[in-house]
């Protein structure tokens, strides 16, 4: 059973703050630091901030040498990582520079081959092949030593990243990076893709003021890969920038004008006119993933690329394919990692821990995931290979991963990612002293913490407020997702009119609640065991949502978890 928890209610002379926005949104805003009417009303309307990308640290130097590369026609590579936020951000910078006239071409590390991240070889052979100018997206921050190498053979590097900063800063030729010390930017939570528009835009605004004919390409037939990226990568979505940016990438992706996305859409059973952050999280994102999972991220490149419907099909269709296996192969790996992680736990670990040689390096990340899902604890999965390994790490709040792996450099090889997931490289041969300093530094930071699953509710609220009107007025809200939940709320000591198991095997569970004379109807997923054991009053936490069901529209809770009345 998860804990409970609930936001502390707005105080008295905050609610003053908020005008006529209705009071259960104004308490919604107010736990996601929003504390006045006019930030208020941006966040409803998803005002673009207008951020002078030009202020990014890096950003002028990374502008004058691509406009030279441009004029001079140099070779350049743009250079991304293989899940959805480094494939949307290839997309869009070759995009980009192929309309600016640029000799450019992608390229995206095979996952299994070349592992995360810039790899010398790799820029040693794009430096032979006569590559001018190496721009990553989405990762390279890191990568101080392969930065020199590839300098040393007379490469040019722009790094783009969003990912943590390290000890040093690679000796590239520009970084830009919000979360360096000395960037004024005034974001730093953009994910990779957002970082790679930002560069684009400027690269437009500056050629469309320097040149007599007005450039091929517009800031706006970008958006929908910088909406997919932003999304997929669980950038925060309570920034107002990333929000902006994502309802205007909503806005052309739904009109899926790029023949991938259009077929990306049929194969995810998703209708154009009706994406929004729920469906790229579940259905776009992890089918753009499957390829550098499985295959290679260029099969996701290609189809986010081509211009040709019949290609973009067959290209839709593989993913698709390769999706189902990623859920079989996952599912296999789930269990088995669990089994390894189990067999050693004496005693109530700090973390699972799990290696095997043969793990496939694409999912150990998505079995973490689902590890720390089950187990309330950070998860470290590794792919077990004969001199190195590579894992993958998915945590909790209570533990900044990355952290703890700065804390573990000296046995690792390379490292990176964010608080709540990360990934690294090993030799093979110090995967015990890690996973043994590892036990060390989980416990120390769960050490007098209460580690467990917890329902983090904005409000306490009488089933009166569970109306139409209100679940209407929620959906300005969106784009929810990371950083910018559904707002959930609880309503204690409601009447359980009626109830029934519904779904295959009376899986999920339908009810009526009711509150004197009020009552609601209420869909719970997952909750058909409450069928048998049923209290007359309940507690229940939800979502208020509106439901349209032959030709009648109705408010409805989305019930997420139930308790006896009281306990």
């Amino acid at each position: 059973m998860k804990r409970w928890a609930v936001h502390p209610p707005i105080p008295q002379e905050a609610k003053t703050h908020f005008g006529d926005i209705h009071p259960v949104i104004a308490q919604v805003l107010y736990n996601r630091g929003i504390k006045d009417y006019q930030t208020a009303i941006d966040f409803l309307d998803g005002k673009d901030p207008q951020h002078n990308a030009m202020h990014m640290k890096g950003m002028q130097s990374a502008i004058g040498r691509i406009r030279q590369a441009i004029r001079k026609k140099e070779n350049i590579v743009i250079y991304g990582d293989f899940d959805a936020d480094g494939v949307t951000s290839t997309a869009l910078l070759v995009q980009t520079l192929t309309a600016l006239g640029a000799n450019v071409k992608p390229y995206i590390p095979h996952r299994v081959d070349e592992g995360y991240g810039l790899n010398t070889p790799a820029l040693l052979q794009m430096a032979g092949n006569g590559t001018d100018l190496v721009i990553t997206v989405d990762c390279g921050v890191r990568s101080v030593e392969e930065v020199k190498t590839a300098t040393e053979a007379g490469l040019d590097i722009i790094i783009t990243d969003h990912h943590s900063i390290g000890d040093e800063i690679p000796p590239a030729l520009a970084v830009i990076n919000p979360k360096q010390e000395d960037c004024p930017y005034p974001e730093d939570m953009l994910a990779g893709v957002g970082i790679a528009f930002r560069l684009a835009e400027m690269l437009i605004k500056v050629e469309t003021a320097n040149s007599r004919t007005s450039p091929t390409i517009t800031r706006e037939e970008l958006l929908d890969l910088v909406a997919i990226g932003t999304v997929a990568d669980l950038a925060p979505l309570d920034r107002l920038e990333n929000r902006s940016l994502v309802l205007q990438g909503l806005e052309e992706l739904n009109k899926a004008r790029r023949p991938g996305v259009y077929e990306l859409l049929q194969v995810s059973g998703v209708e154009p006119g009706s994406v929004d952050a729920t469906a790229i999280g579940y259905s776009l994102g992890p089918r753009i993933n499957a390829a550098g999972r499985l295959e290679s991220a260029m099969i996701a490149y290609q189809l986010l690329s081509t211009s040709d419907i019949n290609e973009a099909k067959q290209l839709a269709d593989t993913l698709q394919d390769l999706n189902t296996q990623r859920q079989e192969l996952t599912q296999l790996a789930q269990d088995e990692a669990r089994e390894l992680a189990l067999s050693e736990a004496m005693t109530d670990l700090p973390l699972i821990f799990a290696a095997a040689p043969h793990f496939k390096p694409g999912i150990v990340g998505l079995v973490a995931g689902r590890l720390t899902e089950e187990f309330y604890r950070p998860a470290i999965v590794i792919e077990q290979g004969e001199e190195e390994s590579r894992g993958s790490c998915r945590s909790i709040p209570e533990v900044n991963i990355t952290e703890v792996l700065d804390e573990c450099a000296d046995l690792l090889l390379r490292h990176g990612g964010h608080a709540q997931a990360a990934g690294f490289t090993i030799k093979t041969s110090n995967i015990p002293a890690f996973r043994e300093k590892l036990m060390e530094l989980v416990q120390k930071r769960l050490h007098k913490q209460i580690a467990e699953p917890t329902l983090i509710a904005d409000a306490r609220v009488p089933l009166s407020f569970a109306t139409l009107e209100l679940a209407q007025q929620l959906h300005r809200l969106e784009p929810t997702g990371f950083a910018n939940s559904l707002p959930l709320f609880i309503s204690e000591r409601l009447r359980v009119v009626d109830y029934k198991g519904v779904g295959k095997e009376g899986k999920h569970l339908k009810l009526r609640l009711s509150e004197g004379p009020i009552s609601v109807d209420a869909i719970g997923f997952g909750l058909g065991q409450w069928a048998r054991t049923m209290p007359m009053y309940v507690d229940v936490a939800y979502y208020l949502q509106v439901n349209e069901w032959n030709g009648r529209v109705a408010a409805q809770l989305n019930v997420q978890d139930i308790k006896p009345a009281g306990t």
